[in-house]
């Protein structure tokens, strides 16, 4: 269990996350074994498709109160990492929506809309909840990230009625809702929560006969990359101060867990719950590859969101997604 200093807050925890051309196919993220991933092909009863009107996306509650009390079951353990991975972004085949690339600060700033940053909404244990997400380069063109919190409840099941509403923009829908036909998570979260491994993935339907990242675009990715690095962070914050309409961003150093309790880093970074499962990042806007998602906070830690590092094993989960 997390010491009583350094517990996970539920205000704070943010409930609130390569190398070959995309025309040849997408490298391998992983040489992980299989078994440290789960998946749960989503029944078409439980996709979401007309679920969500505004009215429920507008009392969704931030789901950060479903990794309070999540702890890292193996601290001190290093996450196993392999070689570096660089998978390329994809490009929207139409002009989409506003993608700046900004420059972050500590405390979270508004930013315009980004085409394929948005909220997530789920159903799980007889709630509704929030989360941000992140469209990402695949081979499928149909693959979000967001935090493993956002898709199974750690240690139980996969949640229901996921949706990726990309470019969201106070009650705006631009592009519409994406359904989630399958999730995918680290083992490692779905048996028990291990923070260390809070990263999630959806593989949506099509809309309109269209692919998610041919709509909207998808973001490079890097898996087993150094540590501390520098991080744009970016999610749609829910719990004051903020409202949940707008997206924000956060930049800093990543740093180590304090406590030694998770192989995560930290970020300087005020965002809420609401943010869970927003990317992070390399360098300092939006075109840089992104290496982790908003996943925790500490109680004792002000102003600091923590995210997994990305090693063999996240990017296992992504390969089942992706390909």
């Amino acid at each position: 269990m997390l010491r009583t200093r350094s517990r996970i807050s539920s205000t704070a925890a943010l409930g609130l996350g390569v190398a070959l051309a995309i025309g040849g196919g997408l490298a391998s993220a992983s040489a992980a074994e299989p078994d440290s991933v789960e998946s749960w092909i989503v029944p078409q009863t439980q996709q979401g498709g007309g679920f969500w009107t505004s009215e429920k996306m507008e009392a969704a509650v931030p789901a950060d109160v479903l990794v309070a009390g999540k702890t890292a079951k193996t601290p001190t353990a290093a996450v196993e990492k392999g070689a570096e991975i660089v998978i390329p972004r994809q490009v929207a085949s139409t002009k989409a929506g506003a993608s700046t690339d900004t420059d972050p600060s500590t405390n979270a700033n508004p930013e315009a809309p980004v085409s394929h940053i948005g909220k997530v909404f789920f159903s799980s244990g007889g709630g509704n909840y929030v989360c941000s997400g992140n469209a990402v380069s695949s081979g499928n063109e149909s693959t979000v990230s967001t935090a493993g919190h956002c898709v199974n409840e750690g240690g139980g099941a996969f949640v229901t009625n996921f949706v990726f509403v990309p470019a969201y923009d106070n009650g705006a829908a631009p592009y519409g809702q994406w359904p989630a036909i399958e999730l995918v998570a680290p083992t490692e979260w779905t048996s028990g929560g291990d923070l260390s491994y809070d990263t999630g993935f959806a593989v949506v339907s099509t809309v309109n006969n269209a692919s998610l990242t041919d709509t909207v675009g998808g973001s490079g990715l890097t898996f087993n990359d150094a540590r501390g690095l520098g991080y744009a962070a970016y999610g749609y914050p829910a719990a004051a101060p903020f409202n949940g309409q707008t997206l924000q961003s956060c930049a800093g150093t990543a740093t180590a867990d304090p406590f030694g309790q998770s192989q995560s880093q930290g970020i300087p970074c005020d965002m809420t719950g609401g943010s869970s499962g927003g990317p992070w990042f390399i360098g300092s806007g939006t075109g840089g590859s992104q290496n982790s998602v908003n996943s925790f906070g500490y109680t004792s830690v002000s102003n600091t969101m923590f995210g997994p590092y990305w090693g063999s094993v996240i990017g296992a989960a992504y390969d089942s997604a992706a390909n």
